[in-house]
């Protein structure tokens, strides 16, 4: 990991190399998205099961594409009973979180004969794509699935791609199951959201598209923003820990090798006023990797995207924490509390040396899908919010009105849209004519 001073420079070095990341910078991989997507889109099942052959060496047809129940029920056989009852777990807290999160219907009303107020309706179809490959990550369907379902949406579709052997991880096919999944289709990277975002006759269209994935998962979702909504592009994983003296260094050597282990391009940065901390936690870091299965990984990540920033005081430190608007961000200082108010920017915040950042990646009941690459800044976590759409509700009655009509039509008259303005004066020409 590099040691930085930090200063206004630095921190702008440190973001430019950070922004790197940004899915806004894989070009390079646009064309050969946009071709699948293409395909996908003018011959559906075809393209689909021909890119699934070539991508991941299976062979699905029509008959074989949507998971079967007696699948479903297979996948209970092969996971142990203990990794199912921690789901379920799991799936409690997260559901009691984002049922906090529903918002109803509101109207208001005057006794001048008016009625303001917003529905709120699900979305019809969500369609949620959960990788496949070389890991299985259950924690992401509970994630992605159950907000929808809190939020009401009636057609839940998740595609995943298959193994060689044309099944799916067992481990993904419980988690969707006990989430209250409607449909499971097995396809995967660019091709599967472009079947989601145009259908094909096996995979029906949906409406939004939620779910992690590689870079071609990625820059799918982004071609395909517009035919349907998507929830966020989402970079490599990233931790910021916010440290002073007090601090543990073992606990947060360990917390930030949590999210190096993801992927090489993952982002571990530890920001303290202590140079004695700094040392200690480099020290202990040096020690896990060592031992840890995923080393290479996580020293790629750390060689390329590791950072301890050393501050002058607390308040250097949490304007760099701002600046950085890390996914994850661990407070573990003498007044953790008291810094959480002056943080504006991340997208989860984890206060004290045991709310560590995978508490909110399985079991707390947040969402862990959470924007990154800085947009913390502007974008919020997964939650309910993205599951539904509001509408505007009017009623005036004719007295209503006519105590305002005059205001409009002098408002869209200085706008020169007269048809406006002759919309609201035909409902009442005869007094107006009269008065005249």
């Amino acid at each position: 990991m590099r040691k930085v001073t930090l200063t206004k420079e630095t921190t702008r070095d440190l973001l430019d190399s950070l922004l790197k990341r940004s899915p806004n910078n894989y070009g390079k991989y646009e064309t050969a998205v946009n071709e699948i997507l293409a395909r996908v889109k003018k011959e559906g099942d075809t393209a689909l099961f021909s890119y699934t052959r070539e991508f991941d060496g299976a062979e699905i047809t029509p008959e074989t594409i949507r998971v079967t129940k007696e699948e479903i029920e297979e996948a209970y056989t092969l996971v142990e009973p203990e990794l199912v009852g921690v789901i379920r777990s799991a799936l409690v807290n997260i559901q009691a979180y984002h049922e906090k999160q529903r918002q109803n219907s509101w109207f208001t009303t005057t006794e001048k004969g008016t009625l303001l107020g917003q529905k709120v309706t699900p979305l019809n179809r969500v369609g949620v794509y959960v990788p496949g490959g070389k890991a299985a990550y259950p924690s992401s369907v509970l994630m992605n699935i159950v907000p929808a379902r809190v939020a009401g949406v009636p057609h839940l579709v998740m595609t995943t791609p298959p193994g060689k052997d044309g099944k799916v991880n067992p481990a993904t096919l419980v988690a969707a199951n006990e989430a209250g999944v409607d449909e499971i289709y097995k396809a995967g990277g660019a091709q599967a959201i472009g079947a989601l975002a145009y259908g094909t006759k096996s995979v029906p269209k949906v409406d939004k598209i939620v779910g992690p994935g590689n870079v071609f998962v990625a820059l799918a979702k982004k071609a395909v923003y517009g035919y349907v909504s998507i929830d966020s592009i989402a970079g490599p994983s990233e931790i910021l820990v916010l440290a002073d003296e007090t601090a543990n260094p073992r606990y947060v050597a360990a917390d930030l090798l949590s999210q190096a282990e993801h992927d090489e391009m993952a982002s571990a940065i530890l920001i303290t006023t202590s140079r004695e901390l700094a040392q200690k936690v480099e020290a202990e870091v040096e020690k896990f990797t060592e031992v840890l299965s995923r080393r290479d990984i996580i020293q790629k990540s750390l060689d390329q995207f590791g950072y301890i920033l050393l501050a002058e005081d607390m308040d250097q430190a949490i304007e760099a924490a701002n600046e950085i608007a890390s996914e994850h961000m661990e407070i573990v200082t003498k007044n953790p509390f008291e810094v959480m108010t002056k943080v504006r920017n991340a997208g989860a915040i984890f206060i004290g040396e045991y709310s560590s950042e995978p508490l909110g990646d399985y079991f707390a009941g947040p969402n862990h899908v959470l924007p990154t690459n800085g947009t913390a800044k502007f974008f919020s976590a997964l939650s309910v919010d993205d599951f539904v759409k509001k509408s505007s509700i009017v009623y005036y009655s004719r007295e209503a009105l006519q105590e305002i009509h005059k205001d409009i039509i002098q408002f869209a008259t200085s706008e020169r849209l007269t048809a406006h303005a002759n919309s609201i004066a035909v409902r009442f020409e005869d007094e107006d004519g009269e008065k005249n």
